[in-house]
């Protein structure tokens, strides 16, 4: 895994910060599953090269998981370390697909109408990523689906809230059109980067969706798997407290620094999830009021 690994390293992702709480086998498997994530994404990602370059790419790494999901032989490094995971985990052709059809998304479209629009790119590039994942962590009960639908949504959402200057600055704004228009918000405000109390109010109202989401993956995941989602959970506790800070600013994301859970943060919430758990509490560190 030492091509997966080096990738997991160089992004200090949450996701990645979140395999250091799972069982080494899984610990082992995980980085595979998050390279293949990140290399799509940075594929639909590359600004600098024309679409359709883009969406040959993403085709042929569509092709090369067909073939890793299939018994054949990857050509790709990454999807190279991930078949034994695939083959190990049953996951499916089906869910690697449509990850790649959120990134083909992305080459395409850069306003949503509305929340069912939205949630469909947040079901294809977050919740379908959750759906692979538990698929490797191991779960008993088949709520866990849902769980880790929900959780992919809120999760999505928040990092949403957070990066409307950076999506900005590349053509795209996810919150969607009709919620602009009910807050009075255009536009051109957020592509200009202009914070006013009708953006806190639009952005306050995003949030409610986002809660809406971890309340119900809180609700939904059965007790008795959440010792196997504990990598899920710590994304949770990181996410939601990511979204307190957002709160707590009102949701000014528009100033020079980008709003984030410190390292120190982090690792607290490590311990926090190892202790809840390993003392058998079952509460999440999330989707409180």
């Amino acid at each position: 895994m030492q091509h997966s690994q080096a990738i997991t390293r160089k992004s200090a992702s949450n996701l990645a910060l979140a395999f250091i709480l799972l069982p080494k086998a899984k610990r082992d498997a995980m980085p595979a599953l998050y390279a293949f994530c990140r290399e799509v994404d940075d594929v639909a990602d590359e600004d600098t090269l024309p679409v359709e370059h883009r969406r040959t790419g993403l085709a042929a790494w569509r092709e090369d998981i067909r073939k890793a999901c299939s018994g054949g032989q990857p050509e790709f490094p990454t999807n190279r370390e991930l078949q034994p995971v695939i083959r190990q985990s049953g996951l499916k052709f089906e869910l690697f697909d449509e990850l790649i059809q959120g990134c083909e998304m992305d080459l395409d479209t850069h306003r949503y109408a509305d929340f069912p629009a939205l949630e469909l790119y947040c079901h294809r590039v977050a919740s379908v990523v959750g759906l692979l994942s538990i698929e490797i962590f191991g779960y008993r009960d088949p709520a866990c689906r849902k769980y880790a639908w929900h959780l992919g949504q809120a999760l999505q959402l928040t990092n949403i809230l957070r990066d409307v200057k950076v999506d900005a600055q590349r053509g795209r704004i996810y919150l969607p059109l009709d919620q602009l228009n009910a807050f009075g918000v255009t536009e051109e405000e957020i592509m200009r980067h202009e914070y006013s109390d009708r953006y806190a109010a639009l952005a306050q109202h995003v949030a409610g969706e986002a809660r809406r989401h971890y309340k119900a993956a809180r609700e939904v995941l059965p007790a008795g798997d959440r010792r196997s989602m504990i990598a899920a959970e710590l994304m949770g506790s990181v996410y939601w407290r990511l979204l307190r800070k957002l709160e707590q600013k009102r949701f000014n994301v528009f100033g020079p620094d980008l709003t984030r859970v410190s390292k120190p943060q982090k690792i607290g919430l490590i311990l926090r999830t190892w202790f809840r758990l390993g003392v058998g509490l079952v509460t999440p560190n999330y989707g409180t009021p």
